[in-house]
């Protein structure tokens, strides 16, 4: 299993503003999202966003290939996820 430390060495994935935007909308239930390259960090991720957290998390292990892939789900998830989030290696670029 890869570390929070290891992970935040690489990238930045903002976790401080993802805890912010948790509590804000005060989702119970949580799906995260992550490429290929940062699925051996999901479970450190979701330590650190329970731990700073009231929810409780799933994490995708399908295809994640940019913010328009978002997952379909079965009718045992479809209404009970309260927000997604999806992780990334790069910065969304502007669109002009």
């Amino acid at each position: 299993m890869k570390t929070l430390k290891e992970l935040n060495e690489k990238y930045d994935l903002e976790l401080k503003r993802v805890v912010s935007e948790i509590k804000k909308s005060r989702a119970k239930l949580i799906l995260l999202q992550f490429p290929d390259g940062l699925k051996p960090y999901a479970t450190a991720v979701v330590d650190f966003l329970r731990d700073k957290t009231n929810s409780e998390f799933l994490i995708w292990f399908g295809s994640c290939f940019g913010a328009c892939d978002t997952p379909i789900f079965g009718k045992e998830l479809e209404n009970k996820v309260d927000l997604i989030i999806q992780f990334g290696h790069n910065e969304l670029m502007p669109c002009y």
